[in-house]
């Protein structure tokens, strides 16, 4: 019976042992994840984003490989509306060089409230948009989309930690895939500043 008894003291010990083990292990694992929240967004280029277009459709930008792009944050009732119509004719002149990609956005004064529905037709009506034009989403807080946390954060896209401070603001992407350049909204799509780097 004593045999008996302290082999099991001796297999409860044990497993006391390994259930102390796995719960260290797992309070380390999810320190790590409480510190790195961004870890699966960390494992991304920009070319591993699939996102819906205006009209629902996917887009995977693995397809922009070889291209650059221009990412602006739009929006219908901004005192930098008109800057649609510069966007059309960077695309019209130098589409060949450069794909322009307008994600419509209401983070900054309740400029964009349309559907997507709404602001496809006010970009036709207004502006003769012919650009890729994507989902509406937001681009900053909380909430801000995956794609806008890597053009804004340091660690993630290289260098960058500035997010839109404003309605068409602009991100210039290399053929490579990698940011070149953060604009603010003040910067025209048809400044020489942007014309000499899609040139480049």
């Amino acid at each position: 019976m004593k045999s008996t008894y302290k082999q099991m003291k001796k297999i409860l010990f044990l497993m006391t042992l390994i259930a102390f083990a796995c719960t260290s292990s797992a309070v380390k694992e999810n320190s790590k994840a409480a510190t790195n929240p961004n870890k699966e967004i960390m494992e991304k280029s920009i070319y591993d984003f699939k996102i819906n277009d205006i009209d629902g459709n996917e887009v995977d930008f693995s397809q922009y490989k070889g291209k650059k792009l221009l990412l602006v944050n739009v929006a219908s009732k901004c005192g930098y509306t008109p800057q649609y119509a510069d966007l059309q004719e960077l695309n019209e002149k130098h589409g060949d060089k450069i794909t322009i990609i307008g994600f419509p956005a209401n983070n900054f004064g309740g400029q964009e409230p349309g559907s997507n529905d709404e602001i496809k037709q006010f970009c036709s009506e207004n502006y003769g948009v012919t650009f890729k034009m994507m989902d509406k989403v937001s681009v900053k807080g909380v909430d801000k989309h995956p794609l806008y946390r890597w053009l804004s954060d340091k660690d993630l896209n290289g260098w960058n930690d500035k997010e839109p401070s404003w309605n068409f603001c602009k991100y210039l992407i290399s053929e490579e895939g990698e940011l070149l350049k953060f604009f603010p909204s003040s910067v025209n799509p048809t400044s020489d500043e942007i014309i000499s780097l899609i040139s480049a």
